[in-house]
């Protein structure tokens, strides 16, 4: 798989520990977060990395700020998005089965490397469960994105 990494000035060292992780599992990253700790919009770097998954340059994104917060509701605001903040393994696989999410966001802050690996490595394994209830949900999803 390809996946684009994100990051915004809170999390560069975890950034690239974070990448060196996904690259050990088999799998191609792109990085286009910043390597500085100089204070920088985490919108911009939610937003590219969300334009690359959605125009399917890559697979999936990975997506760190200070909380996972902001650069997720970033991400989220390109159409086709599905990204979740995940804290736990749990709602990293529950995200990707459930809700097909195709990007992932978590806080620098919040969790610490090891357990932003199990986390990673969580989505990235989940696969989307398909049809039914969760299928109708995340086309009630993408109507509402439709109508704006």
């Amino acid at each position: 798989m390809k996946i684009v990494i994100a990051n915004d000035h809170a999390a560069p060292e975890l950034k690239f520990e974070i990448k060196e992780y996904i690259e050990s599992l088999g799998h191609e990253v792109i990085n286009i977060g910043t390597d500085s700790k100089e204070s920088c919009h985490y919108p911009e770097y939610g937003e590219k990395a969300a334009r690359m998954v959605a125009a399917g340059e890559v697979d999936f994104g990975v997506l760190i700020c200070g909380t996972g917060v902001g650069i997720s509701l970033a991400a989220n605001k390109v159409k086709g998005i599905r990204c979740g903040v995940c804290s736990d393994t749990a709602t990293a696989r529950l995200i990707r089965q459930h809700n097909n999410a195709n990007m992932i966001a978590f806080g620098a802050r919040i969790v610490g490397s090891e357990l932003a690996k199990d986390i990673v490595k969580s989505f990235l394994e989940a696969e989307f469960e398909g049809g039914g209830r969760h299928q109708t949900r995340i086309d009630m999803i993408s109507a509402i994105e439709n109508k704006n």
